[in-house]
């Protein structure tokens, strides 16, 4: 925007000395945004007000944070800064003309605020008009602007750079991320060796550490290897990376991401996501044949348009007449750009009284103790949300008499002001790889994420995502020696397999498949679509029954075996989340969704699936770890043993059941995840003393930091903190050695004989194998330690996680529903029963529902019925 679009014209409120004067005390606070600064002139920090909303916008010249006139004033108490820039965009109805017409639209040159317009308006009956004025605290002063006379330069300056910046959001509009890529210096002379290798379309995990998730395919030599580890907890122990520092082969595709349409690529060398304009190829050399998953792609989207109609339709209802809801609850969320998966997440959250009374119950206070810059604090940005979506201040009704006629016509899809969620999504994205995109993504995978920022930013004395936190039995048999093992962990989501084989209407799908086959060989337009209706009772057995567990090794036969598990709820949730393990690969490598109806009940009790804990007759798998393997091949017999011992300082899998248990007691979370690392996953009460050992250290509560790929062997006994007074090695380092099998005084003996270095301790232990059978005394001593860490931990009132158990009997109250052919593409809308009636939450779109499809759902929520 031109300076002399905005300050042109307009009369003088007082002399240009008086103003000067008036603004000098201020000056020092006046900024002129940089490049870089976000300025936040279309939304509130703590509102959804924007210069659209009936009090504007007042922009702070300092901090450049965005507040409406209900937060105002809290900002300049709490910051003392007295110099806004209000902003207020004023909607005009036309003057209608002589013949009863509106006027022509005139020329409006003081429409510059980077705004989007009202679409419920018609532009041939409305205008806009933009206003901008400094306004001066706490005694409201204002200036109007234009004053490019009368204002001192400074002020003219910041005024017209704060008005010309651009959203902090634009990066984030659709399709922009895409044009930021760049094809690899290395995809047309990629060279990919013929060594055979064949990746299957499911039951990846990496070579080196068994991971199964986060995973990358090397596009040289076929290594399917793990990702790094990303702050939010999730991801992998950078084996991909290492791999190419090893090998120096620069390109990798991530599983899970190849569709008909492309892929993720990244490439190591130029270190940044790129594009490779020869993936089909590539892949194909390892049996990944993206060329016909095109073709066969492109020929369902053309040939099967009826199904893909059919489901887009019954799931948001279309072609039914459907009766807007406004008010408190019924705000809609706008779509961002494939947010929908966002959208449905957070109306279902928000519709459980316990994350309502968190943040919106508790919003005073949360903004009155948010940082100085609250769009950077997660409870702010929640509590923002909440009040959003349930205040009702961005969900009215038209006003207007022919707006009303417009809404109320049958065409006329309905949709409110809403609010749009770019601050939040911002903030809970960010870092994220994937959910900072603009691509589709999982909503399961986001409820997770959620529940993830949620357990680490903890509201009050109750976390309200302990409603959906229950525990699990998982009860591992050796189908050999019949011996088993129970171990529990804790979970938020209930898998539901679909039982394909019980369909009830199974001739009818082979009817059905008949006819398309022939109208596919035809080229004739497919029959009317047969869905398969699948028996809930079908898919909750499926749940219950014995699966089998890949390279179970059986510490009874001390060999790998056959191993079944099941698993069994120790305590129910306040709310049980259900989801529908629809998407899966096809053997030809095909993403695809199972086409399903499932009777989802409205009343669901699970009771039979209380776990029972060992029983009688049953004989436990004796706790011990599978032995190291050392190759005849002293070059393998190195790297293998050098990953083996790297699995345990480096990719150990923190167990996060042992970390909630310790922040429960008040502890940092960051603290709680290094006390469990560093004492080798041997569970809360060895992590507990650990936690003791270092809580006064300058670092305690910092993030945990993995040694780089060379520092293993040389840090030594300083990745663990310092010896002991008496000499001792450190606890973490003993636990790491007890953890691989060994007895604690062979790890002591081991740690004081190499110096503390835990790599040469383990060779040590290697070339003495006479003193094993010597210390088994030692076994004792290990008894009298956990039993006294126990008596501690039990002082401390250290029980487990925190869980809300009750009865099994539960009542459905919403439920998530995708359309489309993956994860990675379509649309989400959302269900809730609300005042006793069920509202559908199609991002801008809140209607009264009058043909909820509760068989075609994604995710599903349910309630504890009270006993």
């Amino acid at each position: 925007m031109q300076r002399a679009a905005l300050f042109s014209g307009g009369d003088a409120q007082m002399a240009a000395g008086d103003l000067g004067e008036l603004l000098v005390p201020y000056m020092p606070t006046i900024r002129v945004p940089k490049s870089g600064d976000r300025v936040y002139k279309t939304e509130c920090a703590f509102s959804y007000d924007s210069p659209d909303s009936e009090g504007g916008l007042y922009v702070c010249m300092n901090t450049f944070l965005g507040f409406g006139r209900e937060h105002i004033e809290r900002h300049y108490r709490k910051t003392g800064q007295c110099v806004y820039l209000h902003l207020k965009r004023h909607v005009i109805e036309k003057v209608p003309g002589a013949s009863g017409g509106a006027l022509p639209k005139r020329r409006n040159a003081t429409l510059f605020l980077d705004l989007e317009t009202n679409g419920d308006l018609n532009s041939d009956d409305f205008e806009y008009e933009d206003e901008a004025k400094l306004v001066l605290f706490p005694d409201h002063y204002e200036i109007a602007l234009p004053n490019i006379e009368e204002l001192p330069a400074l002020v003219t300056i910041a005024c017209d750079a704060l008005l010309s910046a651009k959203s902090p959001y634009r990066k984030q509009e659709p399709d922009s991320w895409e044009e930021e890529l760049q094809a690899s210096k290395h995809a047309k002379t990629l060279v990919q060796l013929d060594n055979g290798v064949r990746i299957p379309p499911s039951g990846w995990k990496c070579s080196k550490c068994d991971l199964r998730e986060n995973l990358w395919l090397n596009l040289t030599d076929g290594s399917v290897l793990c990702g790094k580890w990303f702050f939010d907890g999730h991801g992998g122990n950078g084996h991909a990376m290492e791999h190419y520092k090893e090998t120096g082969y620069p390109l990798a595709v991530k599983l899970g991401t190849i569709t008909p349409d492309g892929a993720d690529v990244y490439s190591f060398d130029e270190e940044e996501p790129v594009l490779d304009p020869h993936i089909a190829k590539h892949l194909a050399h390892f049996g990944i044949d993206m060329l016909q998953m095109q073709v066969t792609e492109n020929e369902l989207r053309d040939n099967d348009i009826k199904p893909r109609v059919s489901e887009w339709e019954v799931i948001q209802e279309a072609g039914v007449k459907l009766k807007p809801m406004y008010g408190p609850g019924y705000t809609g969320m706008k779509n961002l750009g494939n947010s929908c998966y966002l959208n449905a997440v957070m109306q279902a959250i928000f519709s459980i009284p316990e994350f309502q009374r968190a943040y919106v119950g508790n919003l005073p206070r949360i903004f009155d103790y948010s940082p100085l810059d609250p769009t950077q604090d997660f409870n702010t940005q929640m509590a923002k949300l909440g009040h959003g979506l349930l205040s009702g201040q961005y969900s009215k009704p038209p006003v207007k008499s022919e707006l009303i006629e417009q809404v109320m016509k049958e065409e006329h899809k309905p949709q409110q002001n809403g609010i749009s969620p770019q601050m939040f999504k911002a903030f809970i994205s960010k870092g994220h790889p994937e959910f900072s995109s603009n691509r589709q993504q999982d909503a399961r995978e986001f409820f997770l994420h959620l529940i993830n920022l949620v357990e680490r930013n903890p509201v009050g004395s109750e976390n309200p995502s302990d409603v959906f936190r229950f525990l699990v039995e998982e009860r591992t048999q050796c189908c050999q020696s019949r011996k088993v093992r129970y171990t529990e962990r804790v979970d938020y989501i209930m898998q539901l397999p679909v039982a394909m084989e019980a369909a009830t209407n199974k001739d009818e799908l082979i009817a059905y498949e008949l006819k398309r086959r022939e109208a596919e060989a035809a080229r004739r337009p497919p029959p009317e679509l047969v869905r398969a209706k699948i028996p809930f009772s079908a898919c909750l057995q499926a749940f219950s029954e014995p699966s089998n567990v890949e390279d179970f090794w059986s510490s009874a036969l001390q060999a790998k075996s056959a191993g079944v598990k099941t698993s069994r709820f120790v305590s129910f949730p306040e709310y049980l989340v259900v989801q529908i393990k629809k998407f899966t690969f096809g053997l030809d490598w095909i993403p695809k969704k199972l086409d399903v109806s499932i009777d989802m009940p409205d009343f669901l009790d699970i009771s039979h699936l209380r776990a029972r804990g060992l029983q009688p007759g049953e004989e436990e798998l004796p706790d011990i770890a599978p032995p190291i393997v050392i190759p005849d091949d002293p070059k393998v017999d190195e790297i293998r043993l050098f990953y083996f011992r790297r699995s345990f300082l480096v990719a150990l899998d923190i167990d996060e059941s042992s970390v909630m248990q310790l922040a429960e007691m008040g502890f940092p979370l960051e603290a709680c995840r290094k006390a469990v690392y560093y004492t080798g996953n041997l569970g809360a009460e060895v992590a507990f003393n650990w936690i003791i050992a270092h809580m006064e250290e300058p670092d305690f509560a910092e993030p945990l930091v993995l040694p780089a790929f060379g520092e293993v062997a040389s840090s030594g006994a300083a990745a663990f903190g310092a010896v002991g007074l008496d000499n001792q090695p450190p606890e973490e380092m003993v636990a790491i050695i007890i953890s691989m099998g060994f007895q604690r005084n062979l790890a002591i003996q081991a740690l004081k004989a190499t110096n503390n270095n835990l790599e040469h301790a383990l060779e040590w232990i290697f070339s003495h194998p006479e003193l094993e059978e010597e210390n088994e005394p030692a076994l004792d001593m290990v008894n009298m330690e956990n039993n006294a860490n126990a008596n501690i931990l039990a002082e401390t009132g250290l029980e487990g996680p925190r869980i809300k158990d009750g009865s099994g009997r539960y009542e459905l109250f919403g439920f998530i529903s995708h359309m489309g052919t993956s994860t990675m593409s379509g649309h989400y809308v959302c269900h809730l029963k609300k005042e006793g009636r069920w509202v559908i939450y199609n991002d801008l779109r809140v209607c009264a529902s009058e043909r909820p499809p509760k068989d075609l759902g994604y995710i599903y929520f349910y309630h504890r019925i009270p006993s």
